[in-house]
């Protein structure tokens, strides 16, 4: 490993990679070094050998996230396992508001995409080893950033790879190590918190009856239930499902045997996925609205769930990240033709300035959706449900809705 590079990206998940995938088909002509120090083994197999688990946990990308990975080229890989979204079901339990969204009437081939996390991954780490200039990325794996502190030009890394401690340089640290980011705690970066009161509970899911390329969000009185198409497996149906469950009733719904979760999720739900008959292993996470107070310093730039972690309400998050990767390449680029240092702390801070609107409208509409469709106040209920039932007959309105959940409300960053 050389001991200077021009960028460092700790972190090779999904953000991370994305990061290096966008830059890579520049990096030779700008004469880019880019480091990615991941915590992660390197995998062995190809993607011709990949066999998706049943219990894969998936991300829902939006049509938006799909022209993104075009421009990156490397959307044909991925969408060799992703399940289309064709339409999309908003309803509120136990009241008569309900919109339904169409592909064909908002013209485009699908309103979004569900992917697993470990395709995505995967089809983005295949992608940077095979490209021409794949030299211009070195991984850095199995490996642990212990520090990162400001020099007068940069910043200096301690790495810890197998049982030495080396020292690197960079221009630029990008950290996308996610939300429980320990450097950024250390680098003394501090966030601001609303902690929901409620988890996520996650596991997939299989009806009766195939779904359909159907999204479900369904909103109850003990919060919302999320239904994603996902592809099949094992000759069944696949859904995956995030239910929102208050902290007090975490426990209990994590203890039940599967036919009482099925029997549970089904009440909550509904019947307009059909029968659920099989379900997989159950995970859960806290839900809160987390946003840095930094999000730049010389040097440094903070992304994905290290600078912001939303409500899964309305499937943004990932989305919201991908459009602030895809906007740092595009800086990191005009700096670089301009003989501006990636690292500089103007144009880091013009890059963050460009993300703010953005930010704020997406986390905004998931806290305020949350909170509205939680609130169980019966005038609040009979307006959003008049609101849910408007938007459904209403197709300029319709079309507005779309477009948020598409992500083409915004300006797409565009690389070039």
């Amino acid at each position: 490993m050389k001991t200077h590079y021009d960028i460092v990206i700790i972190g090779g998940g999904m953000v991370g990679a994305s990061l290096a995938a966008a830059l890579l088909p520049i990096a030779k002509e700008l004469d880019l070094q880019v480091a990615v120090v991941e915590s992660m083994p390197m995998p062995t197999d190809d993607l011709s050998h990949y066999q998706p688990s049943y219990d894969a946990r998936a991300t829902a990308l939006s049509y938006g996230s799909r022209k993104l990975y075009e421009q990156i080229d490397v959307w044909q890989a991925i969408a060799a396992h992703v399940s289309p979204i064709q339409r999309i079901h908003v309803s509120d339990k136990g009241h008569f508001g309900a919109t339904r969204l169409n592909a064909e009437e908002e013209h485009v081939p699908a309103l979004g995409y569900v992917v697993e996390n470990h395709w995505l991954g995967r089809a983005l780490l295949h992608h940077i080893q095979t490209h021409p200039d794949a030299d211009q990325i070195r991984y850095c794996c199995p490996a642990e950033v212990v520090s990162v502190t400001p020099v007068e030009k940069g910043m200096q890394l301690s790495i810890r790879l197998g049982s030495e401690t080396i020292q690197v340089s960079a221009d630029l640290v990008v950290m996308a190590d996610g939300g429980r980011s320990d450097l950024r705690e250390k680098l003394g970066i501090s966030y601001q918190q609303v902690v929901y009161q409620q988890h996520a509970v996650v596991a997939n899911i299989s009806p009766d009856r195939p779904h359909q390329e159907i999204a479900y969000e369904r909103f109850t009185d003990t919060g919302p239930l999320a239904l994603l198409p996902l592809q099949d497996q094992q000759d069944m149906a696949r859904c995956g499902l995030v239910w929102t469950v208050p902290d007090a009733e975490l426990d209990s719904v994590m203890a039940l045997d599967d036919a009482t979760f099925i029997a549970r999720v089904q009440e909550r739900f509904g019947y307009r996925a059909g029968l659920f008959i099989h379900v997989g292993e159950r995970f859960s996470y806290p839900l809160k609205l987390v946003l840095a107070d930094e999000q730049v310093r010389p040097g440094l730039a903070v992304l994905g769930n290290a600078a912001h972690a939303l409500h899964p309400i309305a499937g943004q998050g990932y989305n919201l990240a991908l459009r602030g990767v895809v906007e740092l390449a595009q800086f990191i680029i005009d700096a670089r033709r301009g003989g501006v240092s990636v690292g500089d702390a103007e144009m880091l801070q013009a890059y963050h300035q460009s993300r703010v609107a953005d930010q704020q409208r997406t986390i905004g509409l998931s806290d305020k959706t949350m909170k509205l469709f939680s609130n169980r106040n019966p005038m609040l209920a009979l307006g959003r449900d008049l609101g849910l039932q408007l938007m459904d007959i209403c197709p300029p309105a319709k079309t507005l809705f779309a477009r948020g959940a598409m992500g083409l409300d915004v300006p797409a960053p565009r690389l070039k």
